[in-house]
C-alpha cells in the first residue's frame, strides 16, 4: 500500500509521532505563535488542513511560507493541551517541501538560510557563523546587506576566521 493510500496523517505519524488528529482546533497554537500573523496558515490551519489527509491539503501545506516561518520556539507545543509537538511536525514538512521541490517562491531566502545553517552544522558539527553567512549570502546573492557590522564583530572577537570543529562528528549525524 502506498503512502498516498494509507493516508498522509499515517505518514507524518510514522516519521515523526506526531498525530495530528489529537488536534482538537483550540487554536492556543495560533494564539501563542509570535509569526502566526505573518504566516499563510496559521499553525492551527495547518493542523486543520492535515487532518483532511487529502493530497491537496498536504501539497498546499508543502507549498505555505507557514512552514518555514516557524521559529520551532516550541511555544506552541506549552500551550497545547494535547501537547502535539508543531515544531517537530513543521521540521517534517520542510524536508518533505524540499524533497517534493515544493518550496514557495517567498520562502527562498528562509530556505537558502536553512540550507546554509544544515550545511555549516553538516560541515563542523556546530554552528559556523562566517560560514554560515559567507554560505547564505552566496545562494541570496545578496551580498552587501549587513556589511557594515562584520568589521566591528571581527574586532572584538565575536566573528572566529577559522571554525571549531567538533571531535568524532561523525557520530552525532544521523
Amino acid at each position: 500500500m502506498s503512502s498516498e493510500q494509507k493516508g498522509f496523517t499515517a505518514e507524518i505519524r510514522s516519521a515523526t509521532g506526531v498525530n495530528v488528529n489529537r488536534c482538537y482546533q483550540c487554536g492556543k497554537c495560533s494564539a501563542g505563535c509570535a509569526l502566526s500573523e505573518d504566516m499563510d496558515y496559521p499553525p492551527s490551519v495547518v493542523m486543520r488542513l492535515l487532518q483532511t489527509n487529502s493530497a491537496e491539503s498536504y501539497h498546499k501545506i508543502l507549498r505555505s511560507q507557514a512552514i518555514w516561518l516557524c521559529a520551532s520556539c516550541q511555544n506552541c507545543v506549552t500551550r497545547c493541551p494535547m501537547q502535539i509537538d508543531l515544531p517537530q511536525l513543521m521540521d517534517y514538512l520542510r524536508v518533505q517541501a524540499l524533497e517534493k521541490k515544493a518550496v514557495n517562491t517567498k520562502s527562498k531566502k528562509i530556505v537558502a538560510f536553512h540550507r546554509a545553517f544544515l550545511d555549516s552544522v553538516r560541515y563542523t558539527g556546530r554552528l559556523y557563523e562566517v560560514g554560515l553567512v559567507a554560505d547564505y549570502k552566496l545562494r541570496t546573492l545578496d551580498l552587501l546587506q549587513d556589511l557594515s557590522v562584520a568589521p566591528r564583530m571581527l574586532l572584538k572577537g565575536k566573528l572566529p576566521l577559522l571554525p571549531e570543529m567538533v571531535k568524532g562528528k561523525l557520530k552525532i549525524r544521523s
